[in-house]
């Protein structure tokens, strides 16, 4: 792995998207926009049609989709379990904690995670990163708002909420459309196509725009945990469970990515929302931001070798 492959690499699959990400960040804080709304489009349009589009144009199967499910599962409870582990050793008190727990468990799968994937390992490793994100999605508007909400909040209304979410409608939908070999018309498929292009490019500018309300923490010991714990332990739990459940190209490809990638910048607006450490939050999601080319790109390196 040499220095030139290295940069290479960071040339070819990251600058493009940070370039872009510090476009957004740069119109936020000279132009006043609105991210909620930008946000409410990719949510609820763009990036439902990509996930579907993914799905019923790539080759992934339901045995497949299941695998990736599970796997996700897997990685976010690993992840949980060392953040709760790693405060308990470094004595953070409970607010802390479940900040940082929330941080390391669920990563920026989407707006970060989906782009990375599709330059460096293409549309099948994106079909598969897709399966990750939205099981991350539904898992994190229950499971990590549970979490957040410190026990405030009724589960059966987080768990309600799911149903909520247009992008499992989009899974749901290509699955039966591909269970039973329906074929798209034309129009149809040509203005799903046109969406999901845009979902991309709306999704990196969203990440640089959600970037400009970041706070700081002066909490460095629970700031370190966190960001120490998803960027370097990240990837080694992608891999080792990419390894015991048996995944093998493409899928351990766009899977592993998923897993090593920071702290998604969807926590520090549940962390707002319910008043946990959102300074902490923000911070690890800014910080963790900023470093994960350290670690992402000799993880782009070996999966693709």
């Amino acid at each position: 792995m040499s220095i030139a492959e290295l940069l290479a690499t960071f040339a070819n699959n990251l600058l493009p998207i940070l370039l872009i990400a510090a476009a957004g960040y740069i119109l936020g804080k000279v132009l006043t926009v609105d991210s909620r709304t930008i946000g409410r489009v990719v949510f609820y349009v763009f990036s439902p049609l990509l996930v579907f589009n993914l799905m019923v144009t790539s080759q992934l199967n339901l045995q497949q989709a299941l695998t990736t499910v599970e796997y996700t599962a897997a990685v976010i409870v690993v992840l949980g379990l060392i953040a709760f582990t790693l405060g308990k050793i470094f004595r953070l008190e409970r607010p802390q904690l479940l900040a940082v727990i929330l941080t390391v468990a669920f990563g920026n799968t989407g707006n970060y995670g989906l782009p990375l994937v599709k330059f460096a390992f293409g549309d099948e490793a994106l079909a598969a990163a897709s399966i990750f994100y939205v099981t991350t999605t539904i898992l994190f508007n229950t499971v990590g708002v549970v979490i957040a909400s410190l026990g405030h909040l009724d589960l059966k209304s987080a768990i309600l909420g799911v149903f909520r979410l247009p992008i499992l409608y989009a899974v749901v939908l290509a699955l039966l459309l591909k269970g039973f070999n329906v074929s798209i018309p034309l129009p149809l498929a040509r203005t799903i196509e046109i969406a999901a292009n845009g979902a991309i490019p709306a999704m990196i500018i969203l990440l640089g725009l959600e970037l400009t309300r970041i706070e700081w923490s002066h909490n460095f010991r629970a700031l370190g945990v966190g960001v120490f714990a998803k960027l370097l332990l990240g990837p080694l739990v992608g891999l080792l469970i990419a390894s015991l459940f048996g995944l093998q190209g493409h899928a351990r490809q766009g899977s592993v990515i998923e897993a090593a990638m920071p702290a998604a910048v969807a926590t520090t607006v549940v962390a707002t929302e319910y008043k946990l450490q959102p300074p902490l939050v923000t911070a690890i999601v800014f910080l963790g931001t900023a470093l994960s080319p350290l670690t992402l790109t000799p993880l782009l390196v070996y999966l693709a070798r």
